[in-house]
């Protein structure tokens, strides 16, 4: 069969795809239908950070698949309970902490915003606003679509839904001349996976913090990407001190398995109430039990350290390139590292690195995102500072 051919004739074209079709993966690695090899640096868009098959989701998958698939979220389930508690008890345990499954980031990002209008519904006067910045990317639903302060992703799809300002990110003067009686939250992403890896300053991060809790603004901090141990700690915000009052979680949180979750605290949290939101798949047992095994691995302390030892050794080989290869600026926390190219349009390093059995992807362009899995090695880090440097040459 020629899958290609067969893919164009059945599938929408909303993707542009590598020219590759993958049948296996393990480790580090993805295999195509002639069983050729590629180290595998983008790991499911940051999806499977124990590897690809690893056993631990293997066989957790199989012992619930033999006990319980679905029952939809009319009843309880243990795996469901169990992992809410695990993931609520790595937060303040003060703050009280609860959460709500559903099974992507843009779905965890839709929950994030109804909660926002739904917190706000109940006070004297209802405030709907919600401040994102420029280069975001919340998901492609349309409330996460409008949240996106980016207007090629809106391009087709116009008029955006209302409620939304987008600033500048990393701006604390235009933040706070902007911030106004309507505003309900401010919403973003410590560092701007999407938007080509652009990391926000602490100053900023504060500066928010402040804002909220002087105006009784909820600050929502969207990890869909850069949390569960992709920065070196769980969350990426315990890198700047700061908490939120709304978590969203998804990509990496089931081993490769279709999870998200939106998180609040206190009384954020019980604003909502039965009827209110719901996630057919939400949370089924056969997902949580596996997202629990996963969540344990990656928050060993030992791991977490590794990660961030990783991430540092990447970032270092890479900078040292920056003299045979057109680098301006190499950036990033733990894994997610962004490799900013001296050139308009890097999609010929990926092009290159498919022939030299490498997958990476570009995004803002000229931005070669890194996110391998967590578990990656240092002699596989090796490996793809040799297969990049080929790739990379003009």
């Amino acid at each position: 069969m020629d899958y290609k051919e067969t893919s164009a004739k059945y599938i929408m074209n909303t993707y542009k795809r590598y020219p590759i079709t993958l049948v296996r993966g393990q480790g580090s690695y993805v295999y195509d239908d002639n069983n050729t090899a590629y180290l595998d640096f983008i790991a499911g868009i940051a999806v499977c950070s124990l590897g690809h098959s690893p056993a631990l989701v293997r066989d957790t998958l199989m012992q619930q698949a033999e006990r319980l698939i679905h029952t939809s979220n009319l009843f309880y389930t243990v795996p469901q309970i169990l992992l809410a508690e695990f993931l609520c008890k790595k937060l303040p345990e003060e703050e009280r902490w609860k959460l709500f499954y559903c099974n992507s980031g843009a779905e965890a990002n839709e929950a994030a915003i109804k909660l926002v209008r739904k917190y706000h519904s109940a006070k004297t006067k209802r405030r709907y606003e919600i401040i994102t910045f420029f280069n975001s990317f919340h998901g492609r639903t349309y409330g996460a679509l409008s949240a996106t302060a980016q207007e090629k992703f809106h391009k087709g799809f116009e008029p955006m839904l209302t409620g939304f300002k987008y600033l500048p990110f990393n701006d604390i003067e235009v933040l706070r001349s902007s911030v106004s009686d309507d505003t309900a939250a401010i919403m973003l992403e410590t560092v701007q996976a999407e938007g080509g890896v652009n990391i926000a300053n602490k100053e900023f991060l504060k500066a928010i913090q402040e804002i909220c809790k002087q105006k009784d603004i909820l600050l929502v901090l969207d990890e869909v990407q850069t949390g569960l141990g992709r920065t070196g700690k769980l969350f990426s915000f315990q890198h700047f001190d700061i908490s939120p009052d709304i978590l969203t979680l998804a990509k990496g949180i089931a081993g490769g398995l279709p999870m998200g979750v939106m998180m609040a605290k206190g009384t954020v949290a019980d604003a909502f109430e039965p009827g209110n939101h719901a996630s057919t798949f939400g949370g089924t047992p056969l997902v949580s039990a596996v997202a629990l095994e996963v969540l344990k691995k990656i928050a060993e302390k030992e791991f977490l350290s590794e990660v961030e030892k990783k991430g540092s050794y990447l970032m270092s080989k890479l900078s040292e390139l920056k003299n045979e290869l057109p680098i301006k600026d190499v950036r990033g926390k733990g894994l997610l590292i962004g490799v900013e190219m001296d050139v308009k349009d890097a999609s010929y390093i990926v092009t290159n690195a498919i022939k030299n059995g490498l997958l990476v992807n570009v995004t803002a362009g000229n931005v070669v995102r890194l996110v391998p899995p967590l578990t990656v090695t240092f002699n596989e880090i090796d490996e793809f500072i040799e297969k990049f440097r080929k790739s990379a040459k003009c």
